[in-house]
């Protein structure tokens, strides 16, 4: 396995994640799983990344599975979240938050600590002093950054020195390449691309008539729907042909795309088993060929033009037309219309953050007066929305 050198962290091409433990895609076997960390330790990985809101198994799992290479790999958590779920970013609970992921993963130090989400009502400078004091007492190596808003990261960026990037990166998720990576490239942040395989889109194993399971949280992502879905198969179809042409699976292709980004050091996959490690592992030790890549940015440049267009049409008309009398395809179609709308910049996502977790505290019920609370939040973003002439770009 190939590995990338940023300052003292010897990262792998390839990275794994424990997201899955978290339950979102279904229940895995957590045996299985610690099968599969002890082969991507023969292998040569050593970027392992988990988090203490997955669930306190997930940093249990990660430890056993890489206990006996401790000193060969990196392991990369995340802040956890406070007793009432939310953000909390104050000295008391990060240093309380430390010790128990040291606890769980059974390590004495942690090699990169990462921001995992914003908490507005720490200043960001209080945060990194206890972070830094964390690096004095030498229990983390390092501290790196994870789902931020971008004006937060550029705070942290001018008042500390965080290590690692955190970011969503995939052919079919591309915002990062104009926001974060940038960022990374001018600080010397090493990028960390989470999804490389968008979930599981660009696999090749999806159709249009692809359904999930109930518990799987692709039910709702926005990437599984309408036309982004439409769209996301259409990349995933171009990526295959041009792994066909390489003797590469279409998720190995999609990895070494993602690998091919400037400012990307590692792609964090999230194989649950031994065989999809494996297929992954093939993303890494080989490159599109020059006129491939050009052809394939040209490519996603007219793709992303017109599902844009499409996009802001969507948006528009969930937010005008009535809501479906299945209350949970109302409530899927407002997620849309809203994670849809912070992408386009038609919305400030600090602004939607309230009517957003309203709508999230509904998502279970089927009762006439969550129906009645979706009308009203949809009502309300309504009022947000820029009027359409603004947004034809």
């Amino acid at each position: 396995m190939k590995v990338r050198q940023h300052h003292d962290l010897s990262i792998s091409e390839l990275g794994v994640g424990c997201y899955a433990l978290s339950g979102v895609y279904g229940r895995k076997d957590p045996g299985e799983f610690i099968q599969m960390l002890h082969r991507a330790c023969e292998m040569g990985v050593t970027f392992f990344d988990t988090a203490a809101a997955y669930g306190e198994d997930a940093e249990r799992v990660l430890g056993e599975g890489v206990a006996s290479y401790r000193n060969e790999v990196i392991i990369a958590t995340k802040i956890g979240p406070s007793e009432s779920g939310g953000p909390d970013l104050s000295p008391q609970h990060i240093r309380a938050s430390c010790e128990r992921s040291l606890r769980n993963l059974g390590t004495d130090w942690i090699d990169v600590y990462q921001v995992h989400y914003d908490d507005p009502n720490t200043p960001v400078e209080v945060t990194i002093g206890a972070l830094e004091d964390l690096q004095r007492e030498g229990k983390i190596r390092h501290y790196g950054l994870s789902h931020l808003p971008l004006p937060r990261v550029e705070q942290y960026l001018q008042s500390g020195r965080p290590s690692t990037m955190l970011m969503e990166l995939s052919a079919v998720s591309r915002e990062a390449r104009s926001t974060l990576l940038p960022l990374c490239r001018a600080h010397g942040l090493a990028g960390i691309a989470f999804s490389p395989t968008g979930r599981g889109l660009l696999t090749g194993r999806f159709d249009a008539g692809t359904t999930f399971p109930p518990g799987d949280l692709r039910r709702i992502d926005p990437l599984f729907q309408r036309e982004r879905f439409s769209s996301g198969l259409r990349i995933a179809a171009r990526l295959a042909e041009i792994a066909a042409r390489h003797g590469k699976t279409p998720v190995q292709a999609a990895i070494a795309w993602v690998l091919a980004q400037p400012g990307i050091v590692c792609a964090l996959s999230g194989p649950s088993t031994i065989e999809h490690l494996e297929e992954n592992a093939g993303g890494t030790g080989w490159e599109f060929d020059a006129e491939e890549m050009v052809s394939f940015e040209r490519f996603l440049s007219q793709e992303e033009a017109g599902l844009r267009r499409a996009q802001h049409r969507a948006v528009h008309d969930i937010l005008a037309a009535p809501l479906p009398p299945d209350t949970s395809q109302a409530f899927t179609d407002l997620v849309y219309a809203v994670e849809t709308a912070i992408l386009l910049g038609l919305f400030d996502e600090a602004d939607v953050i309230a009517p957003f977790r309203e709508l999230f505290g509904l998502q279970n019920r089927q009762d006439a007066d969550a129906r009645r609370q979706m009308v009203a939040i949809q009502a309300r973003l309504r009022e947000m929305l820029p009027a359409p002439e603004s947004t034809d770009r």
